[in-house]
């Protein structure tokens, strides 16, 4: 009877272990899902097209920023836009390597405030993929977006008349990019 008593709680012990290293290891993806999902901390939505523009305007301020160490010029074309709610909209940014090395380079992106990433869509953002430029290469990369005009609807968003899209581009570990 004993052995069974422990034999059951070493059993329970192992299954417990097995659970918590499963979701330690899914907790990244089902985060990252669960924030595009509901567009919490500013994360935004992704679409193949956009609804159409409403009678309202929005105004976006671009941001960017380049990580310590990386030796890249990043900005956009226009630090600012009025954009049409629901309309299709693009903007550009500029990045040059200025350094005698070609450079990979992966963009994060967020948006302020975050109750208005649920409602900025990208159908199209160089932040996708990696980018790598030679030395001294400068590229033009687009953004496409829209803002979803439930923003209009949202009590939560009804003071936003400003909504701030940030990048930062980070070197792509050489190691990682080989592998």
């Amino acid at each position: 009877m004993v052995l069974d008593g422990k034999l059951r709680t070493a059993l329970f012990a192992v299954l417990g272990i097995c659970f918590m290293t499963g979701l330690g290891w899914a907790s990244i993806p089902l985060y990252r899902m669960f924030c595009q999902a509901t567009g919490l901390n500013g994360t935004t939505q992704r679409a193949l097209r956009a609804p159409g523009a409403v009678n309202q305007q929005i105004r976006i301020d671009f941001d960017t920023n380049v990580a310590p160490h990386m030796p890249w010029k990043f900005a956009p074309e226009n630090p600012s836009e009025t954009v049409d709610i629901g309309a299709r909209d693009m903007a550009f940014f500029t990045a040059t390597n200025t350094s005698d090395k070609p450079i990979t380079g992966t963009a994060t992106f967020n948006v302020t405030p975050s109750q208005a990433g649920k409602y900025f869509t990208k159908i199209q953002c160089f932040c996708f993929t990696q980018q790598t430029l030679k030395p001294g290469e400068t590229a033009r990369m687009p953004v496409i977006f829209f803002v979803d005009p439930k923003i209009l609807q949202d009590p939560d968003a009804s003071d936003v008349q400003t909504i701030t899209l940030s990048y930062t581009f980070y070197p792509v570990d050489s190691a990682k990019a080989k592998g």
